[in-house]
């Protein structure tokens, strides 16, 4: 699928660009990349970015095995040990041995309680009575709730204005009465900078969403559990969703230092590249924009200290369409019977960029939540037939004379096209006037033959993509 890259078009390397150190030379694969938008045409196959390193991982700046474990023996009475199940449909279609890590069946629906219980029982007593805060887009969110209410301590959690109801209203019933929410900004980000603000006005007790070295270890309690699972083969492959990169950061530590030989495969939204951009710079960096379709791993800026781990251990960062994560998402439903929210279908979507380097391997992926308003799934069918070419918008330029729009509908579509949103106004006093239409096809071939109808009537069009900002105004 053609995306275009207005917002990140850092991410079209240029030679001159790569950093190379004596340890580390990454190099960057393309699939079919222009810097120039064809807004006409036919979506193809996924495309993606992927960073690659080949170099030896640096021990030092890893969490050592026996903090996780300890953090592990902390948590594993609150936590809920969720399985590592073989997925039978992923293995037979990719010829190989997928497991996928059950985070979506956590008490809080995320990994995220891990790391919040980790951290905040780490509070002495006598530092209880100070407030707790902390920004999430949501599953942080409900982790630190769950572990307040749990503790009793009052708490005060700032979060995305554009946040999903059912995270929203999931931190309010695990908090009860000890949570207070706030909700400031557009991003992450924005939430965290008002909540770090007014934490250090009232003398509180920050906990940090990925950047904190309890939380880190908390999550990678999740490596614990996977490699007790799996005890009896080696794990080739590891994928898993970054964000801020806390959990990515926990289960690399573990298996880096327990298991070395297993491949750790980072993969992060298309919208929102900061891990990416900071291991392409060699430096964490803040993005000037970013795509929350994907809240849980939105961020603008990446942790200091998962960079520093993450950097260290990955042999690649990928990104992923939110198109083709959508699609993703929908097979698990159909397919899985599993409900996840967009970020937990991170690490499976990855699977067909590597599909021929699995054949034949092991491989665990971490669905790390499922926390998803069922009000999105609209938006999300939508975006998943527009990555594959069964779905397009576009400004139609109609001549502006009686018929235009049925010579349109009658001479240009196809017996199984069918048209979804159409926005039409006639005016008199024009010779042409736009139109937003949207058209649903069954196969993408089909709208490469009403292009050319529309050619050969001089009816002009402009494909949306969901990467521009009028876009917005269809989701």
């Amino acid at each position: 699928m053609q995306i275009s890259k207005k917002a990140h078009s850092s991410l079209n390397l240029a030679k001159n660009d790569l950093l190379e150190t004596p340890d580390k030379k990454p190099t960057t694969h393309h699939v079919n990349k222009s810097n120039k938008q064809d807004e006409s045409a036919i979506k193809q196959p996924m495309e993606v970015d992927v960073l690659t390193y080949n170099h030896p991982p640096n021990p030092s700046k890893l969490i050592p095995v026996s903090n996780i474990f300890g953090a592990y023996k902390r948590v594993k009475n609150v936590i809920t040990r969720t399985p590592t199940q073989k997925s039978m449909k992923l293995s037979e279609y990719f010829g190989a041995n997928v497991y996928i890590k059950r985070e979506d069946l956590q008490i809080v629906r995320s990994y995220k309680l891990r790391g919040a219980y980790n951290k905040i029982i780490s509070i002495p007593e006598s530092e209880r009575h100070r407030t707790v805060f902390c920004s999430s887009a949501g599953n942080h969110a409900q982790g630190v709730a769950y572990v307040c209410n749990l503790l009793k301590i009052n708490c005060i959690i700032y979060m995305p204005t554009n946040t999903p109801s059912i995270k929203f209203n999931a931190v309010k019933t695990w908090g009860k009465q000890y949570v207070q929410i706030e909700l400031v900004g557009d991003t992450f980000d924005e939430s965290f900078r008002a909540s770090k603000e007014r934490c250090n006005t009232e003398n509180g007790i920050y906990v940090h969403a990925f950047d904190d070295e309890k939380i880190i270890e908390g999550q990678g309690t999740i490596a614990v559990e996977i490699l007790e699972d799996i005890p009896e083969s080696k794990i080739d492959f590891l994928f898993f969703p970054v964000g801020g990169g806390g959990c990515g950061a926990g289960i690399s530590s573990y298996f880096k230092q327990v298991n070395p030989d297993t491949i750790l495969i980072g993969v992060e939204p298309e919208g929102s590249p900061s891990m990416y951009e900071a291991i392409k710079q060699q430096q964490v960096v803040e993005l000037d924009t970013i795509n929350t379709f994907v809240d849980g791993a939105a961020i603008k800026k990446s942790g200091a200290k998962p960079f520093e781990i993450l950097n260290s251990v990955l042999k690649d960062i990928i990104l992923i369409p939110e198109g083709h994560v959508c699609t993703t998402m929908m097979k698990l439903f159909n397919e899985e019977g599993i409900l996840v929210e967009p970020a937990g279908a991170l690490a499976i979507s990855a699977l067909d960029r590597f599909k021929d380097e699995i054949r034949g391997k092991t491989v665990v992926c971490l669905i790390s939540g499922s926390n998803n308003d069922l009000g999105r799934m609209t938006d999300i069918r939508m975006l998943s037939e527009i990555q594959q070419g069964l779905q397009y918008y576009m400004f139609v330029n109609f001549f502006q004379k009686p018929g235009a729009l049925k010579q349109f509908i009658i001479q240009c579509l196809g017996p199984t096209d069918e048209i979804t949103n159409l926005e039409y106004t006639r005016k008199n006093n024009r010779e042409k006037g736009p139109a937003l239409v949207g058209v649903k096809v069954k196969k993408p071939q089909d709208f490469e033959a009403i292009k050319n109808k529309m050619e050969e009537l001089k009816i002009t069009l402009r494909i949306l993509q969901p990467n521009q900002e009028i876009f917005k105004m269809l989701l």
